[in-house]
Formats: structure tokens, sequence, C-alpha cells
């Protein structure tokens, strides 16, 4: 894949000074300030602690909002927001197939340089400043183990009574290997690209009644990576307490967890679909170690379903939206029996709370790529309000139906059209020569 270098060397031009993060090369390169004593997210030098992935400052607030955002994922599989300052309306897109990562125009043209978000624009490809085989890009340096560095941040400032695990570098990662209790959320992994048929692929085990369930079958099953449990749907019969679930899931949990001290990440989730009482949630929260967060499922402006979910999956609780009694009692005594079938599940209300797995674990994915290059040719790749795209040249007629989907979108100030495809394509696992140089 070809890659566009921009500002690996070169720092900016003596700029003139200026109030906030549009004067942090001022402060660098005229006042000799040293960028860790900048917030590199908004241009404050009330630094309050070091930025985890870049060299850099970080203001309390900044800080705030950076673990708010870590690893939180919009629907079209990329992180939600700059991974830079957190922000940003239109961001740049990593085009290396193992990445997620997005930054700010912002960001770009502050640290980098003036016009380097443009000259993206206009790349084939581009592999963003964590990907690239060297550190330096103008005043935007990557810090050495980033990945370890990343970790330490979230377990100091967050306020979460669970440690975050270390990310996997791409030559790293295994399939994962899936216990699903009860609830089966393969059609869900499978979709987000974690479950294949293929050898590559991920592995899922789904149990129903794990009454007689030991801890030798679990290990002999095993090991696992992610074990996930819920209560029914709301309007399904059930045979057991609700209760039950609960205790049966803590239960297999504690058999399938890695022994203490093991780096391995391991991750787990339990839904309830508002069947547990108070008492109930109280003591979910005593066993489980964490507090739930509450999701919501709009149609509209009409509130459908909502789940609790107790989790140790990094971004869960950015995603909880609280829920009054009244719009709770309104759910439970809509979902009748006979509106069952046409309730989604709980599994499909946390889809997108699996998201963050792919920081650790191989995954398939369909996404916007320019591997294909026999069918277009590819200018830039960028996502507005959430919406990625790679903005392309002449389509051949030779293209097969269906594999290209062609849209006319205005761009920029002067809502100039440009025609723009998404290509539908799979991803397999990437060899560790893909430019990820976190010991650098």
């Amino acid at each position: 894949m070809d890659v566009m270098v921009v500002g690996s060397c070169e720092r900016p031009s003596t700029p003139a000074p200026r109030k906030g993060r549009g004067g942090i090369a001022y402060e660098v390169t005229v006042n000799l300030r040293s960028i860790e004593d900048i917030c590199l997210c908004c241009g404050s030098l009330q630094v309050h602690t070091q930025h985890p992935l870049f060299e850099g400052g970080m203001c309390a607030p900044c800080k705030d909002k950076f673990l708010e955002a870590l690893l939180l994922f919009d629907d079209d599989g990329y992180q939600s927001y700059c991974s830079i300052c957190s922000s940003g309306d239109t961001l740049l897109i990593c085009e290396s197939p193992s990445c997620t990562r997005c930054y700010c125009l912002e960001c770009v043209d502050t640290l980098v340089g003036p016009g380097t978000s443009g000259r993206l624009h206009a790349a084939s490809n581009w592999a963003c400043f964590l990907c690239l085989p060297f550190s330096r890009s103008g005043l935007l340096r990557r810090r050495r183990k980033w990945r370890e560095r990343l970790k330490a941040f979230y377990d100091r400032e967050a306020e979460s009574p669970l440690e975050m695990y270390t990310t996997v570098p791409v030559c790293r990662r295994e399939p994962v290997r899936v216990l699903s209790l009860f609830g089966d959320i393969k059609h869900e992994l499978t979709s987000l690209g974690f479950l294949d048929t293929g050898p590559e692929g991920g592995k899922l085990k789904h149990l129903e009644d794990v009454t007689n369930v030991v801890r030798r079958d679990v290990e002999e099953w095993g090991p696992f990576d992610l074990v996930y449990g819920s209560t029914p749907p709301l309007g399904h019969a059930r045979s057991r307490s609700n209760g039950w679930f609960l205790f049966q899931f803590h239960r297999i949990l504690q058999y399938a967890r890695p022994r203490p001290g093991s780096p391995r990440p391991f991750f787990w989730m339990f839904v309830d679909n508002l069947l547990l009482t108070r008492d109930d949630q109280a003591t979910a929260s005593r066993f489980l170690e964490v507090e739930p967060v509450t999701l919501q499922d709009f149609r509209g402006r009409v509130l459908q379903n909502a789940v609790r979910v107790w989790s140790n999956i990094p971004a869960v609780r950015s995603r909880h939206t609280a829920l009054t009694d009244e719009e709770e009692l309104a759910l439970l005594a809509r979902h009748t029996p006979k509106a069952a079938s046409t309730t989604p599940g709980p599994a499909s209300l946390v889809k997108n709370c699996f998201l963050p797995l792919k920081e650790y674990f191989t995954y398939f994915s369909e996404l916007t790529s320019s591997i294909n290059e026999s069918f277009y040719r590819p200018i830039h790749a960028f996502r507005v309000r959430g919406v990625a795209f790679h903005a392309v040249g002449a389509i051949p007629a030779t293209a097969p139906s269906g594999f290209l989907e062609t849209f006319r979108v205005p761009v920029g100030k002067c809502q100039e059209y440009v025609q723009l495809t998404v290509s539908r394509v799979l991803v397999p696992r990437v060899p560790c020569s893909d430019g990820h140089q976190e010991e650098m």
C-alpha cells in the first residue's frame, strides 16, 4: 500500500503569537517552552498531566474529555473522536487496515503544519501518526511505548475500580474466544467481524443451561477471552427466577477468569433486560464490582427498549443515558409476550459496546478501503459527523454490480459536490510490518 507521508521531520515556519491552541507552535518555537508544559488539546498552560499517546501536556478538563471518549466507537467501526484532542466534527481516517483512529483537521494543521489536512485530503493513502514508522511529524511526536502509557494513564486518572488492559499490537492479536451464557451473541459478533467460519476467525460456545457446569468443564472448553450473559428479553417466558441468571453468570465467570496477575486481556459483560429488582441490581454491583450503565433504544423520539449493563469493556460507561422510573414502568407495561417477537433482544442493544475489542483481538471487517485499486483510485478518506467516506476518481463500468455504492455529497464551504464510493471488502489479519511502532 502506498503511504502518504506528511511533515515527517520539518517543523512549521515561525508562527505569529496567538491565543489558545493556535499559539502552541509560537510557544514552542519562539518562546522555547517545552511542549510538555502546554496542553496539546487546547493550548492551555495549566497542565494537569501528560498526554498518553503524544509528547505534550493535558489540562484537567481535556483529560476528563479524553477519558470519556477513550476507545469510544461509532457505528462505522472507527473511533468517534480525534485521537489527540477527543473532539472534531470533520475527522481524517487512518487508512491502515488495522487502525481505527481518526484525527481532526485542527489538530493536524496546528501540530503538524498549516495546510497539512488539505494535503492529506489529496493523498492516495494515509497512515496515521501512530502507524507511521517514524515518531515525529512537525510538533507532533509519538511517545515511546504508548500502549503501556495509555493503560497507565487510564488506571491513574480514570475514576473506575477496573483496570484497563494494554492494547495489543496487530501482529500479536489472536481470534477472540467467547463463552455466551443464556443469550446468544453470535450474530452480533459476526456482524462486527470477530467471528468467522475460517481458521482465522474467533470461536463461540453458547450455553442456555449451566446448572450442571463445573469448573473443569469451563477449563476444558476454554480459555475464553470474553464471557457474556444476560437475563431473557422482556415478554419472553422463563422457567428460572431473574436472580438465577445473575448468580449463575457470576459463578461461571469465576471459572473462566485467567489466573491473578495474568496480562492476558479478559472481558466480560452481563446484561439485564430490566428484570432485576433493585436489590438484585445492588447485589450485581457488589459481586461484579462495577456500577451498571443504562443503554436506551430510540426509534425517532420513541423509547423502544432499554437494558442495564455491567462490564469491564472500555468505553461502555460513556454510552450511559439515565432511565427514569416512569420510562421503565412504561417499557415493562408495553412488552407483553405477544409483542416480544418484535422487541430487539439485549444483545442487539449492546452490539457496539464490543467495538473496543478491535484493539485486542483479530477481526474481519467491512471497511471503506483502497485495497482493490483495480476498480477505482481513492483520493482521500474522511468522516463528517460520524460517516466515513473515500473520495474517488472515475469508476470503470466493469465494476461488479453491488460491490460499489456511489454517493454525491457536498464537501467544504463551497458545497462543491464530489462523487464518493464505498467499497465492501474483507480485511484479514495484518503482519507485523504494518508500521505500528509503539516501542520506538
